[in-house]
């Protein structure tokens, strides 16, 4: 997947599931559909960083017990569906295998503070200046 990452196909686990979709009498009969299954919390090739980012880009395709299913049933064959699936995944891993740009705290610009600070009095004058006016006779 990259240099630093690789997973074993040992670690998936591949089952064929029927589809619905295109496909008439054929697709009741057939089980295109595939279910890819990947151990992500007890992988061994997964560093614990990778496995991290992991979790938050899998959302709901990854159980509690760190099981990252993805199906795929958009092809009428089994064959272009599992390649599917793989892709997915490998998109998926890729993904978390990207480390984060860290990112360095800044300061405002005096422009940026002096903009801000005339911003404020202006909306305050335009406040004040919809208050109605009291006569102290």
């Amino acid at each position: 997947m990259t240099e630093d990452l690789a997973i074993d196909e040992s670690e998936l686990q591949v089952k064929f599931v029927r589809a619905g979709g295109p496909g008439g009498q054929h697709v009741n009969k057939v089980a295109t559909g595939v279910q890819l299954r990947f151990d992500a919390g007890g992988s061994p090739s997964l560093p614990e960083d990778v496995r991290a980012r992991l979790v938050g880009l899998a959302g709901n395709r990854i159980s509690d017990d760190g099981i990252v299913t993805i199906e795929a049933n958009r092809f009428r064959s089994q064959k272009r569906n599992r390649e599917d699936a793989l892709e997915r995944l490998v998109e998926l891993l890729r993904r978390a295998a990207e480390k984060p740009k860290e990112r360095r705290r800044t300061k405002p610009t005096a422009g940026a503070r002096k903009r801000r600070l005339e911003d404020k009095r202006h909306r305050s004058t335009v406040k004040e200046k919809r208050r109605p006016v009291h006569d102290e006779d």
